[in-house]
């Protein structure tokens, strides 16, 4: 906040407001500014909310309000009313970001701090039964259908809510990269076997590589399988919009181009015995007889003098043809 000083010559002269001074309030930084989007419920998403709120009170200069460096005895008289202001902003951010049940028990504390430390005693419980749930949701939790990145995200979030509540002690030695790299490998194999079917060739690709990826070389490696395989799906989607009688004049094409082949194939073929084309002599009807259902060409063929059909009969008769054969 800007003051005023004298220079020795009465007048009075503005100080230069100091933008990293924690008790200086933005015209934004209000009440009923809402610095976070999570709601704190309870054990099930403390942490969750604890990391948020951290960050945005710390984006905004004030985190020391709640981790006990900026307290009102350490600040100068002078400045204990802008304390007192910035304290009860911060309380307000605080109050703002839980549920309702969980503010009724908080709302008549008047210290930034007293509030944050009496939900850490009371949420931040990270005994085993909590610790396993994340273990059970970490290896039972499956792609079913959702999008790879819905998928992923999930499971990294579950991940580092599992690593913050079993955290090591931090080491230097090699058993601690062996440690890592055990955690990765963990990481991956659980990823992988959650995935959906459709993803078992890529699958087995990731797992037959040496040295094995990353979870995330592995993610970004199914992802583009994903969009192959959404590209795919719109193209046969396109394609079975097509007409039926495209697909009827198709299959007539290659009805058509099947007897073509067949006539083609049989115009090389010759009869030993008849001396006409398009059969051999094991299948010529002169020699192994006629089928009862053949249908005989009133033809003047001079290699089928064999043969005579009593054509007046068979236009008397309409639909019945009298047929001579010679010995």
């Amino acid at each position: 906040m800007a003051g005023e000083t004298s220079d020795g010559s009465g007048v009075p002269k503005e100080t230069p407001v100091d933008f990293d001074d924690p008790l200086y309030v933005h015209p934004s930084d209000n009440t009923v500014t809402s610095i976070i989007t999570v709601k704190l419920t309870g054990n099930e998403n403390y942490r969750l909310w604890r990391s948020a709120m951290s960050r945005g009170l710390k984006a905004r200069n004030k985190l020391g309000f709640v981790d006990g460096t900026i307290t009102l005895e350490s600040t100068e008289k002078s400045k204990a009313s802008k304390w007192e202001r910035v304290n009860a902003v911060v309380c307000n951010w605080i109050l703002g970001s839980i549920s309702e049940t969980i503010y009724a028990s908080h709302v008549y504390s008047d210290n930034a701090k007293d509030i944050w430390d009496e939900l850490f005693e009371t949420y931040n419980k990270s005994d085993g039964s909590i610790i396993f749930n994340i273990h059970q949701q970490i290896n039972t939790l499956k792609q079913n259908g959702s999008s790879l990145s819905d998928y992923f995200n999930k499971l990294d979030s579950l991940w580092k809510e599992f690593d913050g509540l079993t955290s090591l002690t931090e080491c230097v030695c090699e058993a601690a990269t062996k440690l890592n790299d055990h955690s990765k490998l963990m990481k991956l194999m659980q990823f992988l076997s959650g995935l959906d079917d459709v993803y078992n060739q890529v699958k087995s690709h990731i797992l037959l590589m040496e040295p094995l990826p990353n979870v995330k070389s592995a993610f970004s490696i199914l992802s583009r399988e994903e969009s192959l395989q959404k590209n795919g799906s719109l193209g046969s989607t396109v394609s079975s919009s097509k007409p039926q009688v495209s697909v009827f004049n198709s299959k007539i094409n290659d009805f058509k181009r099947g007897q073509n082949q067949v006539r083609f194939k049989n115009q090389g073929l010759q009869c030993k015995h008849c001396n006409l084309k398009g059969h051999t002599i094991e299948r010529c009807y002169k020699l192994i007889g006629y089928p009862k259902d053949f249908k005989f060409k009133n033809e003047n063929n001079n290699q089928n003098k064999s043969v005579s059909v009593n054509s007046s009969s068979a236009s008397a008769n309409n639909s019945k043809s009298v047929i001579s054969v010679t010995p």
